[in-house]
C-alpha cells in the first residue's frame, strides 16, 4: 500500500525548504500554545481562564469556531463545483481546496473542542444521545460526517480514482452546506436574542462561506508559489482570477445583506436598536467600521476593481484583507447579539452594554487554531504538492 501511494504521488521538492521548515516549527509552536491554553482552562476551570460570564456565555472562541468552519464550507463547495462541472477555470485549484477544507475544519474542531468544558461529552453525545430536534446536534454530526467524507475523497484523489472521489466530493459538499446552515440556525433560532433571530443568518453564513473559501484558496495558492519560488502558471492564474471574481461578487452581496440587517434592526425593538448601535457607534464600532467593513469589504473590493484581477499580489492582498474582515465579522456577530443586557428596561441598575474583553487564554486558543491550519497547509504542500499541480487535476 505504501509503495502504491508513493508511485501514485511523487514527492515535491520545495525550493524554500529551510524557510518552510521554520514556518512549520512556528506553526507547531502556535499549536502547542493553543493546546496548552486549553489544558490550562480544563485545569483551572473555564470560568477562570476565559472571559465568558453568566450574562455573556458565548465569547470570541465561538466566533473563531464559526470562522474556521465557514472557511471550510466555502472551500469544499468551490472544490465540489469545480470537480463536478469540470473544465472550468477553478479546476486547477480544486484539489488544494479539498485539503485546505479538511485542515480548516480540523482547526474549527480544535477551537471548539478546547472551548467547551467537557469535550469528550461532545463526541459521545452525538453518537449515544442523538437529538434530532437540536441544531447543534445536526451541526456537529454533519461537520463530523463532512470531514470523514473529505478524508476519503482525499485518499481517492491521491490514488487517482477520480470518479469515486467526485461522488465523495459532492457528498461532502452537501454535508458541509447543511452543517453551515445549521450553524447559522444555532444563532438564528434563539428568539431571546433579537439581533440574531430570524431567517437571514443561515443564508448569510453560506454567502460568507463562498467569500472566505475563495479568499483562502487565492491566499494559500499565492503563498505556495512564494515558498516554492515558482512562477504562477497561466492556468493557475486564471483559476485565481475566477476565485477573485467570486470574492468580488460575494463582497458586493454581503455588503447589501449587511446594510439590510441594520435597516431591519433599526426598525425593530429597543434591544435590536441597541445591538446595532453597539457596532455603529458603541463599543464594537472600531471592530465594525475599521476591520469588518473597511478592511474586510471596502478595501478588497476597491483593490480587485482597480487591479482588474490582473495582479496576483493584489488578489492575494485582497484575500488576506477579506479573511481578516471575516474574523472580526464573526466576533462582532457573536458579541453584538449578547452585549445588550436581557433585562434592560426592567432593572435600572444594569449597564447599557455588557463588557467583554477576550482573555489571554482565548487569544492563545485562536493562535493554536491558526497554527493547526498553517501546519496542515505546509504539510499538504510538502507531501501532496504534486496533486495540487494543474496536470494532476481531473
Amino acid at each position: 500500500m505504501k509503495e502504491s501511494l508513493t508511485t501514485a504521488l511523487p514527492s515535491r521538492q520545495i525550493a524554500g525548504a529551510p524557510v518552510t521548515n521554520g514556518l512549520m516549527v512556528m506553526a507547531l509552536l502556535f499549536l502547542a500554545a493553543g493546546i496548552g491554553s486549553g489544558v490550562y482552562a480544563q485545569a483551572v476551570g473555564h470560568h477562570h481562564a476565559f472571559a465568558n460570564t453568566r450574562e455573556m456565555p458565548w465569547g470570541m472562541l465561538i466566533g473563531v469556531y464559526a470562522y474556521f468552519a465557514i472557511i471550510s464550507t466555502g472551500l469544499c463547495l468551490l472544490a465540489a463545483i469545480s470537480h463536478l462541472f469540470g473544465g472550468n477555470k477553478l479546476a486547477p485549484l480544486a484539489n488544494r481546496m479539498v485539503w485546505l477544507s479538511i485542515v480548516s475544519l480540523l482547526g474549527a474542531f480544535l477551537v471548539i473542542g478546547l472551548e467547551i468544558e467537557n469535550p469528550w461529552r461532545m463526541a459521545l453525545g452525538v453518537i449515544l444521545h442523538p437529538n434530532l430536534t437540536s441544531n447543534i446536534w445536526w451541526m456537529g454530526t454533519l461537520y463530523g460526517m463532512a470531514v470523514g467524507i473529505m478524508l476519503v475523497e482525499m485518499y481517492l484523489l491521491v490514488t487517482r480514482r477520480f470518479a469515486q472521489a467526485l461522488v465523495f466530493g459532492v457528498a461532502g459538499a452537501v454535508a458541509e452546506a447543511l452543517a453551515n446552515s445549521n450553524l447559522g440556525s444555532v444563532f438564528a433560532s434563539i428568539s431571546a436574542r433579537p439581533f440574531w433571530y430570524g431567517p437571514q443568518l443561515p443564508i448569510f453564513f453560506l454567502a460568507c462561506a463562498f467569500l472566505s473559501g475563495a479568499a483562502a484558496v487565492v491566499l494559500f495558492t499565492h503563498l505556495t508559489h512564494v515558498l516554492s519560488r515558482e512562477e504562477v502558471s497561466p492556468t493557475v492564474f486564471f483559476g485565481m482570477r475566477s476565485a477573485g471574481k467570486v470574492m468580488a461578487l460575494m463582497i458586493f452581496l454581503i455588503g447589501i445583506a449587511t446594510a439590510w440587517k441594520f435597516a431591519n434592526a433599526y426598525s425593530g425593538n429597543r434591544e435590536m436598536i441597541l445591538a446595532a448601535d453597539s457596532m455603529v457607534s458603541g463599543p464594537l464600532a472600531t471592530n465594525f467600521w475599521l476591520f469588518e467593513i473597511g478592511i474586510g469589504l471596502v478595501l478588497p473590493f476597491a483593490l480587485l476593481l482597480v487591479s482588474r484581477l490582473n495582479s496576483v499580489q493584489a488578489m492575494s492582498a485582497a484575500a488576506l484583507m477579506v479573511l481578516v474582515g471575516q474574523f472580526f465579522s464573526r466576533f462582532n456577530m457573536v458579541v453584538s447579539g449578547q452585549i445588550v443586557p436581557q433585562y434592560a428596561g426592567y432593572d435600572n441598575g444594569l449597564p447599557l452594554y455588557l463588557s467583554y474583553t477576550p482573555a489571554a487564554a482565548e487569544w492563545l486558543l485562536v493562535i493554536g487554531g491558526i497554527g493547526l491550519v498553517g501546519y496542515g497547509f505546509l504539510v499538504g504542500e510538502r507531501f501532496l504538492g504534486s496533486l495540487f499541480r494543474t496536470e494532476e487535476t481531473h
